[in-house]
């Protein structure tokens, strides 16, 4: 089953969400995509895990795709979270006898993240890819000018195509996609990449969850050292850390790899059923 529907948030926002189901569901995953990107980039993952007998809710995060809100603009980071949890509570409500599995990258990774740390209780356990966590050296500037505050309007180009992948054509495709952001405002990645991740340094030991933390090693957008600190500095017991030799950013998006990520994944989930 292929269903394309509208929810909408706890500020009335609405948000775009898909949800593939196959015969027969033994848990849920729902997908959280990274800064400028869109649900739709998820396909191919999706596709493995119902091959899997996993059913998959995928959103769009606000500002983004097909969701509502002003493009690339957040007014809180904790907005991002209280929408994943209105997704969760979605599929809880739908699916109430699954267990719900959360899997996030990049800045969908930092939500994740932070979305353990407040919630403790809703999830069987977070897959985290290139996730987030500590501060990017792409927005280093930030921090100190905290033009965000001043200007929360202030445009940011997204300049990094070409490190999210080795594979060219994926770069070719992510630059002509009309629903991937060309620029986000100063607002959202000053509350994200700095007040958020400033919150989660704080919160971090209150992250209890069964995780999958995986990165590439070659990731230059945001550096393995942010899972391996948050490997370390979690509370969690069940915990496992993959890093992938020679992979960039977007791990499920490399030609010669993505497979093997996603069978670790896929592995790793069904140990936790």
């Amino acid at each position: 089953m292929h269903l394309e529907g509208h929810l909408k948030s706890f500020d009335g926002t609405d948000l775009y969400y898909v949800k593939d189901m196959p015969e027969q569901s033994n848990a849920l995953v729902i997908v959280i995509h990274g800064l400028c990107e869109h649900l739709g980039r998820y396909g191919y993952l999706t596709d493995k895990l119902t091959d899997k007998n996993f059913g998959v809710y995928r959103f769009d995060n606000r500002g983004h795709g097909k969701s509502g809100g002003k493009r690339g603009y957040v007014d809180d980071f904790n907005d991002f979270i209280l929408d994943a949890d209105k997704v969760v509570e979605l599929a809880r409500t739908e699916y109430p006898k699954l267990p719900v599995f959360m899997f996030g990258h990049s800045m969908g990774g930092f939500i994740t993240a932070a979305y353990g740390a407040k919630y403790s209780d809703k999830l069987t356990g977070q897959v985290l890819s290139g996730a987030a966590v500590t501060d990017l050296p792409a927005f280093s500037e930030l921090k100190s000018t905290r033009i965000f505050e001043r200007d929360p309007e202030y445009k940011i180009p997204n300049t990094l195509s070409s490190l999210i992948s080795r594979d060219k054509s994926v770069v070719e495709a992510y630059d002509s996609d009309p629903l991937v952001l060309k620029e986000i405002t100063a607002k959202l990645a000053g509350e994200v990449f700095v007040n958020g991740i400033d919150w989660l340094s704080k919160n971090i030991t209150s992250y209890k969850y069964p995780c999958l933390i995986l990165h590439g090693k070659n990731d230059q957008i945001v550096l393995n050292q942010a899972s391996i600190w948050m490997y370390e500095n979690i509370s969690s017991k069940d915990k496992e850390i993959k890093l992938y030799k020679d992979c960039f950013h977007e791990i499920l998006n490399e030609k010669d790899e993505k497979d093997t990520v996603i069978a670790d994944i896929i592995n790793w989930l069904n140990k936790r059923i």
